[in-house]
């Protein structure tokens, strides 16, 4: 192996003059000139478009909102849904696509990131936590907009409003605009 390496760069090396010398050799020559672009080709609009955002309606308020039945509860006209429940032990928020029954984002108390740093993790203070941290999440997905319509019962109590100030404070707004409908 190491002969045939050593023939190799004797024969590069011989034949080095004979590239200074011939300027048509390949790797001295020059890339083919390129024809320049007529201003109609850059002017010209592509006849078919393709929406690669899936969001894009859904952020200018037109994509088709799910309606479902009118006695069903929680009702079922939103793009995404916040849903917060709390029992005795733990604090849990979930967000909801509407064609999807798995959460798109969750955070709880159970995780160890939010559990160390609380005294207790069913307290107004862990729900205040939690907020902040999904805040902070739905801003990383890009969600800025959801629906929380909170049980009736529970809504006056302190946790649930820490929770309610701790996620607008963070920059997400508790309501969707209303679909807008186009005229063809």
């Amino acid at each position: 192996m190491a002969l045939s390496v050593r023939v190799l760069l004797s024969q590069i090396q011989r034949c080095r003059p004979i590239l200074a010398a011939n300027q048509t050799a390949r790797c001295l020559s020059q890339g083919a000139a390129q024809a320049e672009p007529s201003e109609e080709e850059n002017e010209s609009v592509n006849p078919t478009f393709v929406n690669r955002n899936p969001r894009n309606l859904e952020l200018m308020a037109l994509a088709v909102k799910d309606r479902g039945w009118k006695t069903v509860w929680p009702h079922r006209e939103f793009y995404h849904r916040l849903e917060f429940s709390r029992t005795k032990h733990h604090v849990t928020a979930n967000v909801f696509s509407s064609n999807s029954p798995v959460p798109v984002l969750t955070c709880s108390t159970k995780e160890w990131a939010l559990k160390r740093d609380l005294y207790s993790t069913g307290c107004v203070a862990a729900c205040q936590a939690v907020g902040e941290v999904l805040a902070h999440r739905c801003h990383q997905a890009g969600i800025t907009r959801m629906v929380y319509r909170a049980i009736p019962w529970t809504y006056r109590s302190d946790a649930v409003q820490s929770f309610r100030t701790a996620l607008k404070e963070g920059g997400i707004t508790l309501s969707e605009p209303r679909r807008k409908y186009i005229d063809n």
